[in-house]
């Protein structure tokens, strides 16, 4: 297997080249830095079928790529452009790979591409649900993002999360994924509806989300102690690609995580009362509890309770909302 320093050598040396409560659906809809990709001989028991997911790999990219415009992904247009769409070196850079790489992938070559660099691909042309599958299943990979990846949630979760409506409810793993959620907590912070599968992650959300971080009243603290919390879960899943991927994910995109994460801080989970904005009924107190599934700190519900009675009528008039708007 190539190093990344070998991969960048290659390079430089000229080589070309209607329920009330949301789930996840199994997935078929940042920047993180790239692992290093193996290129392999190619030998000569090769399957017919790999050679042909290869050719549709490489298919698939070239479709995607020329039907992406420069100012979809941010870029100037230029004068004297003529390739249809981007350019391979343009998905190269913003996909964080190299240009002769990227061009062996779409010539078919025989490499083997590790799932950092499909998340990569994924995010920089833009692929939808079902798109960002099919580029796995061409690859021989599983995607390792929580959309993909969600536990089972059984009926009777899903029940008990409708009948604790108006109080805002969802179950959520230790990342921080959001995977099924009530009509309330759909509108609590946000439209979360209209959040892809991919991005409902509190972490996500609270860092990019302007309409997420508006209503959290005390954003800076929750950040920091949110940050905490993520570090001292993700000591027991350090290779858990899944993992990596979303801390790379937040680096990149989060200067405000970035800092936090860099305080080395660990705190345990503990119930606590929140202060919301909420845009439909204005300042919420409420209080925070974990209600874990299982033994030890994984999936767990997480539920509001009014600590008073003005936020009670305020959940009421939340939940009314919700249902109204579907």
């Amino acid at each position: 297997m190539t190093t990344m320093a070998e991969e960048t050598a290659v390079r430089e040396n000229g080589a070309t080249g209607s329920t009330g409560v949301r789930g996840r659906e199994a997935q078929a809809p940042g920047a993180p830095a790239r692992e290093p990709e193996s290129v392999r001989e190619p030998e000569s028991g090769a399957s017919r079928e790999s050679d042909i997911r290869r050719h549709e790999l490489a298919a698939f990219l070239r479709h995607r790529r020329e039907h992406l415009t420069p100012e979809q992904v941010g870029l100037p247009r230029g004068r004297r452009r003529r390739t249809p769409g981007l350019r391979r070196e343009e998905v190269a850079h913003l996909s964080a790979v190299g240009v002769t790489w990227y061009t062996w992938l779409e010539q078919a070559r025989d490499i083997q591409v590790s799932v950092q660099v499909l998340d990569a691909l994924a995010r920089t042309l833009m692929l939808d649900q079902n798109e960002r599958a099919h580029l796995f299943q061409l690859a021989g990979a599983v995607d390792p993002t929580p959309a993909s990846r969600c536990p089972t949630i059984t009926p009777a979760l899903l029940q008990t999360l409708e009948q604790l409506e108006p109080l805002p409810a969802c179950i959520q793993n230790s990342r921080y994924d959001v995977l099924a959620y009530n009509r309330t907590y759909g509108r609590l912070l946000c439209d979360l509806d209209e959040v892809p599968a991919e991005d409902r992650n509190c972490m996500v959300l609270i860092t990019t989300n302007e309409q997420w971080r508006s209503s959290i009243v005390m954003l800076d603290e929750s950040i920091r102690l949110m940050a905490a919390k993520f570090r001292a879960s993700m000591a027991g899943h350090l290779a858990d690609p899944a993992w990596k991927m979303l801390l790379k994910r937040l680096r990149a995109e989060s200067e405000e995580f970035r800092e936090v994460w860099e305080r080395h801080e660990v705190v345990g989970s503990r119930s606590k009362t929140k202060f919301f904005d909420n845009q439909y009924v204005g300042r919420l107190t409420l209080v925070h509890t974990d209600l874990w599934l299982g033994p030890g700190e994984g999936p767990r519900m997480v539920t509001y309770a009014p600590a008073d009675e003005e936020s009670r009528e305020r959940l009421e008039k939340l939940h009314a909302i919700a249902v109204e708007r579907g």
